[in-house]
């Protein structure tokens, strides 16, 4: 049965960011997610961890069947053996010495029984043997490793050539052919209906004879509405849903995908009052078990679905806001961990550039080839490699991995948008069109900003293990706007004390409360959408309900600023944020009508 000793998981992190961070933390009993979109990459890394613990290793060829498949079970269950291995030295370590087994104790959760009890031991150093013995029997005993857990972006799902499976469907395969245990699969991206169908033919993803469900699932969606969709549809199927996760539309890191104006606090909110609802398709499932035959009394009493929140949390007052204001179950912390350098691999160079970011550094791109929101850093390797391919007349990638090939307007075959023949042909279409040089020109950057971020993503990691060097490796980062606030490495220990304020808030005093800054990523965003309305009535009405959704959420966010702090929590800076969007907002509306009314005249 899983236990979570941690109220914070880490979620996933580009490609090669989280990729071995569950080696690093799980054997700390932290729970963390690896990317499951580039079984190259992890194909990589399975030969470093191979080579640093002494493993077996044959490299798994493109020719081979399922291929993808196997790269990713083969990646995992390397993962699995070296946190046991790491897991099982860590619980033989002695107490009273400063080592792995007593960071371990130290950095559990205040007030845990493990950490009490701990404590309670360390004050019997002097104490006979005989009843230290008892306890420190109890601690070793109540040691349980993290959880690996695996993310799939379901919107990456393209079916390779020579390929009988889609890559969705392919990571789904390698996942639950997998070795590991108490993990779960977060399904992130909205909805992907037939790789739903495709899950119901996997038994790790149901509950076996003793109750146990060996391979759970985790939904994460930006809204209430989504999680209760793609729990219903799960249900029909007989799978549950252990846990939701909720996350900012747009104060996250990597790929954004903003609500229609709905603020993560209007969110959390309508889940405090109706959470209920995330458990109210347990008859469903019931019933796909009784149509099976199957044991339906686990499936009965099974709990109810955790519900945990992520996206620009900062410090332990705002942890705590979530947590126990609105009775979420737990909370993720991404980007902070960029600059720990034990839990992400990420290369020297990035990191530093991390640590100097300011709010300037940090903005939302069309990187993507995806067309969706994608958060960067400016000056990173990536970028810097893409101008200079742009200068030499030479613009786009060779597309070695293809992951997010889905453009077929110059080919039967999809293409990459940040790819060279992509670029190639787009610029030519647009220098023979007819538009106006200025036209011309704001086409042309439209179709330089995408980067090559399926290869780039995972580069950083390989130099940060000396596989690769800068020259040749690009790095791409996708960090979110919190990371600002965060100016140097830390220690695991360190960032994870700030986590539950045991030490001092590693942010100042001005940083904007989280829900402040949404606030402000919100209006960006809706001036952006007002500035790029083409005159499509469809597209007017739906912004006019996400300023309707905005201001309301706003007015809420108010609500909240007035209700007492928790310590350390800068409410005071919500009220200013929401004057200065609230104005925005009705020029913004007014620059809706005069379009509308113009374009009624034509």
């Amino acid at each position: 049965m899983f236990t979570d000793l941690h109220s914070f998981h880490i979620p996933v992190m580009g490609t090669s960011y989280t990729v071995d961070t569950p080696a690093r933390v799980a054997p700390f009993g932290i729970s963390s997610v690896v990317s499951l979109v580039d079984d190259l990459l992890l194909e990589r890394f399975r030969k470093i961890y191979a080579e640093e613990y002494k493993l077996q290793y044959e490299p798994i060829s493109h020719r081979k069947a399922d291929g993808r498949a196997n790269r990713i079970t083969a990646y995992l269950n390397t993962l699995a053996e070296v946190v046991k291995h790491r897991f099982e030295t860590i619980k033989k370590q002695p107490f009273f010495l400063k080592n792995e087994k007593a960071k371990y104790f130290e950095m559990l959760p205040t007030g845990h029984p493990l950490r009490s009890l701990y404590l309670k031991l360390m004050g019997m150093k002097n104490a006979p043997e005989e009843e230290r013995k008892e306890i420190e029997t109890a601690l070793t005993m109540g040691m349980v490793e993290g959880s690996i857990d695996v993310n799939i972006m379901v919107k990456l799902d393209r079916l390779p050539p020579n390929e009988e499976l889609t890559d969705a469907k392919s990571a789904l395969m390698g996942y639950a052919k997998s070795t590991l245990k108490n993990s779960a699969v977060v399904f992130s991206a909205g909805i992907n209906q037939s790789l739903y169908n495709y899950m119901a033919q996997f038994k790790e993803f149901y509950r076996n004879a003793t109750g146990e469900i060996g391979k759970r699932i985790i939904v994460k969606a930006s809204d209430f509405r989504s999680a209760l969709i793609q729990g219903k549809f799960l249900a029909r199927k007989g799978l549950e849903v252990s846990e939701y996760r909720i996350e900012s539309g747009l104060n996250c890191g990597g790929h954004a995908f903003p609500s229609q104006g709905l603020l993560l606090p209007t969110i959390l909110k309508e889940i405090r009052s109706q959470r209920v609802l995330l458990h109210q398709f347990r008859e469903t499932i019931v019933n796909f078990y009784k149509s099976k035959g199957w044991n339906t009394d686990a499936a009965k009493e099974a709990p109810p679905p955790k519900i945990t929140v992520q996206g620009g949390i900062g410090n332990h007052a705002e942890d705590l806001r979530i947590r126990e204001y609105y009775g979420i179950d737990g909370t993720g912390w991404g980007s902070p961990f960029l600059l720990v350098p034990e839990v992400s691999p990420v290369d020297e160079e990035t990191r530093e550039q991390l640590a100097k970011a300011t709010l300037r550094d940090l903005y939302m791109s069309d990187a993507s080839p995806l067309d969706i929101y994608f958060n960067n850093l400016k000056g990173s390797g990536s970028e810097i490699w893409h101008q200079k391919q742009i200068e030499s007349g030479k613009p786009g990638s060779s597309c070695r991995k293809g992951f997010l090939q889905n453009n077929t307007e110059f080919s039967e075959a999809p293409v990459c948008k940040a790819s060279r023949f992509y670029q190639e042909r787009k610029l030519k279409q647009i220098e023979e069109s007819s538009a106006s040089e200025e036209q011309k020109e704001i086409m042309r950057k439209s179709v330089y900003a995408k980067q090559c971020i399926c290869d780039h993503l995972g580069n950083s990691g390989l130099i940060f293990w000396g596989r690769e060097n800068t020259e040749n490796a690009p790095q791409s980062i996708c960090p979110g706007p919190n990371i600002a606030w965060f100016n140097r490495s830390y220690s695991m220990q360190e960032m994870i004390d700030h986590i539950y304020g045991r030490t001092t808030d590693l942010t100042p005093p001005e940083r904007p409360h989280m829900f402040a800054k949404e606030v402000e990523m919100y209006g960006d965003w809706f001036a952006l959408q007002i500035e790029k309305w083409d005159g499509d009535k469809d597209q007017a009405a739906w912004l006019k309900t996400a300023a309707k959704n905005f201001d309301e959420g706003m007015d809420y966010c108010l609500e909240v600023a007035g209700t007492t702090p928790f310590p350390g929590e800068n409410l005071l800076s919500i009220p200013p944020r929401v004057k200065i969007e609230k104005e925005r907002l009705k020029e913004n509306l007014g620059i809706l009508e005069s379009k509308n009314a113009i374009q009624g005249l034509r």
